[in-house]
């Protein structure tokens, strides 16, 4: 359970798994030595910071069933853009010079459930940032500024959004990590869809098979579609969603999206939900004139490159910034799922746009 301060879950504790004036326990199968975490040990500027997530003894803690990182561009050589250039095959392949580095941060991902309390047996998906220890203080930033981000947006008096996870709670081991409890509502991720229907097309296609239907194929590539329309949509509701609430994604990708289903005849039930809040970034107007924040930094540095220093201006390229990145991930399910496996990928879209705003 979050314990926040009062201005926080006032209007929304009857959307929450847990009530507000009980404390949960939780058992873990496999138990650590815990510790309280503390917000104090990392202090945002969001207008609703966590304060307290007790202990997990409410939590039970299944296999591990995943883990991902992130990677660091830390600078970009491409082209400058004029009227008198001229471009050859050779400078071409320039626009793939940039430093890419692995990040330190690796995230794992477990099964779980609620052990205890009225809400006993909720499936759970446990996210786990490293301690400072594996991953320096980057990796606790991180895990801070997701819980904030979700607490605030889970605060709204409107209600909880359905195109988000939903947090559940958290805790921090004495070595440090961060385990954030989110509602199991899918194990798989939009790219994990794109990736299994490509994988299908090249199956079928190196097997020369042929549906026994002749207009099968012409069936399965209209529920494929109406599938993507779905997830698409559902995604730019829950990005519509954030921005309405002053917050932006600034990781909008293909895993970022949690389906229920990859099944493209059960498409009437998808859902869709964003996750990965770790760099959200408050745009609401009083957290705009503090000045930057860790993960806001970069973005503030482009936007006054483009020529936005006042509030709104700033608000707007932020928002513009996220859309850009709703425009790759609309790319990615327009053609990855349509394609053979590896004719396609996300950096190549995103090079290919890059090559058409120089241009």
């Amino acid at each position: 359970m979050i314990f926040t301060t009062p201005h926080c879950f006032f209007s929304c504790s009857t959307s929450l798994p847990f009530s507000l004036s009980k404390k949960p326990s939780f058992f873990l199968s496999k138990k650590p030595r815990l510790s309280t975490w503390v917000s104090s040990r990392i202090r945002s500027s969001s207008l609703c910071t966590a304060s307290l997530i007790t202990s997990p003894d409410s939590f039970e803690v299944g296999r591990l069933i995943g883990s991902y990182g992130f990677m660091n561009v830390t600078s970009y050589s491409g082209f400058q853009s004029g009227a008198d250039l001229e471009f050859s095959s050779g400078d071409l392949g320039q626009l793939r010079v940039q430093d890419v580095g692995e990040g330190s941060v690796k995230i794992r991902l477990y099964e779980g459930r609620i052990a205890q309390g009225p809400f006993k047996g909720t499936p759970v998906i446990f996210k786990v940032y490293p301690g400072q220890r594996a991953a320096g203080i980057e990796a606790d930033m991180m895990a801070a500024n997701e819980l904030n981000a979700h607490a605030f947006l889970q605060s709204s008096s409107e209600g909880i959004s359905k195109n988000l996870l939903l947090l559940l709670g958290g805790f921090e081991t004495k070595t440090g990590e961060q385990w954030l409890a989110f509602r199991d509502n899918g194990k798989y991720s939009a790219a994990d869809f794109a990736k299994a229907t490509s994988e299908k097309i090249s199956r079928a296609r190196s097997l020369q098979e042929k549906p026994w239907n002749p207009f099968e194929q012409e069936q399965a590539f209209k529920r494929r579609t109406y599938f993507v329309i779905r997830l698409f949509q559902g995604a730019m509701n829950g990005l519509a969603y954030m921005h309405n609430h002053e917050r932006l994604h600034q990781s909008l990708g293909p895993a970022s999206v949690i389906l229920n289903t990859i099944v493209e005849r059960d498409a009437v039930y998808l859902v869709p939900k964003l996750r990965d809040l770790a760099f959200s970034v408050d745009i609401s107007f009083s957290s705009l004139e503090e000045g930057p924040s860790t993960f806001s930094e970069d973005l503030w540095r482009r936007a006054s490159s483009a020529g936005a220093f006042t509030p709104m201006e700033r608000r707007s390229f932020g928002i513009a910034d996220d859309i850009y990145e709703a425009g790759l991930l609309f790319a990615y399910l327009a053609f990855v799922p349509f394609c053979e496996a590896g004719i396609m990928d996300g950096f190549s879209l995103q090079v290919s746009n890059y090559i058409s705003i120089s241009f």
